[in-house]
C-alpha cells in the first residue's frame, strides 16, 4: 500500500461520559470501518471550564486508529452518536511507527458491506 498524505495514519482522542457511550462509541467506529480498533481507557478525571464555571467528572478517554483521509467521517460520526455539545474530538499526527500497524490501519478503513448492525 502506498503510505500518501491522504491515507496516513491518525490516533485520535474521544472523551466520553461514561462506559456504556465510550463502548457504543468504539464499536460503532470499528464495525462501520471509520476506525481500524479503539482503545477505552478506564475512568479518569477531567477538569475543565464549560458554562463560565469549572467543572469537574468522571469521563472515559478512547484513542482511536484512523487515517486522515477518513478523519472527517470519523468525526462527523462521533458527533452524531455523542451525548454532549461539544465532544472532544482531536486527531494526533503519527509522525512514526511499526510499519505493520500502520499498514494494518490503513487496510481496516476501507470500506467493507456488512448484512446489517453489529
Amino acid at each position: 500500500m502506498c503510505h500518501t498524505a491522504e491515507n496516513k495514519a491518525l490516533l485520535v482522542y474521544i472523551t466520553a461520559p461514561d462506559k456504556a457511550c465510550a463502548s457504543a462509541l468504539a464499536h460503532a467506529l470499528v464495525y462501520e470501518r471509520l476506525a481500524a480498533g479503539v482503545n477505552i481507557l478506564p475512568v479518569c478525571a477531567s477538569v475543565y471550564w464549560w458554562q463560565g464555571a469549572v467543572q469537574e467528572r468522571e469521563e472515559y478517554a478512547l484513542i482511536a486508529q484512523c487515517t486522515q483521509a477518513g478523519f472527517a467521517a470519523l468525526r462527523a460520526r462521533v458527533c452524531a452518536l455523542h451525548p454532549y455539545d461539544v465532544p472532544c474530538i482531536v486527531a494526533l499526527s503519527i509522525v512514526a511507527g511499526h510499519s505493520p500497524f500502520l499498514r494494518w490501519v490503513e487496510g481496516e478503513t476501507q470500506p467493507v458491506q456488512h448484512s446489517g448492525e453489529f
